[in-house]
């Protein structure tokens, strides 16, 4: 019997419209890397995952994922400050293909209505989010820990394991 996602409908349904998405990992020295993903995807029942990254902009981050399965993704909405973040230690990658370009569409709408709201407008957002499907890197993974990282006194607190 599979387990039931580690996300409750609410924060999948957060991360499914498109906020943004900061992605993380190390090397084996614990040396740490970082970038801005171009997109996002969570599957419909919620097991799997995917980031997209440019490869130009993300090499050393890649290289981490690679090497050691690691993965950390925050996603925040812009206008409330609303945190998750969620830890893999299985993550995949794959170059972007052509199906993957109306969900990178997706992302890049939504994310021009979520910064939108702080005052930015689409050319901002455009500029941000710009990768063309050639230099574009999707990085899967299942959930294994999610934490409530939204500033105030839960900010940290891991969210429940699944119950079988």
């Amino acid at each position: 019997m599979a387990l039931p996602p580690l996300l409750d409908s609410d924060r999948m349904a957060m991360v499914a419209k498109g906020v943004s998405a900061i992605v993380a990992s190390c090397n084996a020295q614990l040396q740490p890397s970082i970038m801005r993903a171009v997109g996002s995807h969570i599957s419909a029942d919620g097991h799997q995952v995917t980031v997209f990254l440019r490869r130009s902009q993300s090499r050393q981050l890649l290289q981490d994922i690679a090497e050691t399965g690691q993965i950390a993704v925050v996603f925040s909405e812009p206008s409330t400050h609303r945190t998750l973040q969620l830890k893999a230690s299985r993550a995949v990658q794959r170059p972007a293909a052509a199906a993957d370009a109306p969900l990178l569409e997706a992302y890049l709408r939504s994310m021009e209505h979520e910064v939108g709201l702080v005052g930015y407008g689409p050319r901002y957002v455009g500029a941000m989010l710009a990768a063309p499907l050639a230099d574009v890197v999707a990085v899967s993974f299942t959930p294994a820990r999610a934490f409530d990282q939204t500033p105030g006194p839960r900010a940290g607190a891991a969210l429940p394991a699944p119950q079988p």
